[in-house]
């Protein structure tokens, strides 16, 4: 028996109104623009997503006590930052952030230290 209820998806419907298009005037003129050069290509800062809806759905098993530290840590983040965040965006949050420092120190990273410890 599925845990879960299916629900039609026009309960999630986009709740933003996109722009409309602008129609891009006609040129009067032919005429040569030249571009600059491209800049090299940077890679985009990694981040948490946020609340948006999520495609992909990955289970993940931690102790009591670090599930009471993450509580802790809602709780923290609502009580003096007001921040009414879930479990699900601190764990997001903290995966970005250990990927992004990853990223940026590769082996000297605390992902790869910590890691290496256990």
């Amino acid at each position: 028996m599925p845990r879960r209820v299916t629900v039609p998806d026009d309960l999630f419907r986009p709740t933003a109104v996109p722009p409309p298009l602008a129609e891009a005037p006609a040129p009067a003129e032919a005429s040569v623009v030249e571009l600059a050069s491209p800049a090299p290509a940077e890679k985009p800062a990694r981040a948490a997503s946020g609340r948006v809806k999520h495609d992909e759905k990955m289970t993940v098993y931690v102790t009591s006590d670090e599930l009471l530290d993450i509580e802790h840590a809602r709780l923290e983040m609502r009580r003096h930052h007001a921040l009414a965040v879930d479990r699900g965006r601190i764990v997001r949050a903290a995966v970005a952030l250990a990927l992004a420092d990853l990223d940026e120190h590769g082996e000297d990273s605390q992902l790869v230290q910590r890691l290496r410890r256990s």
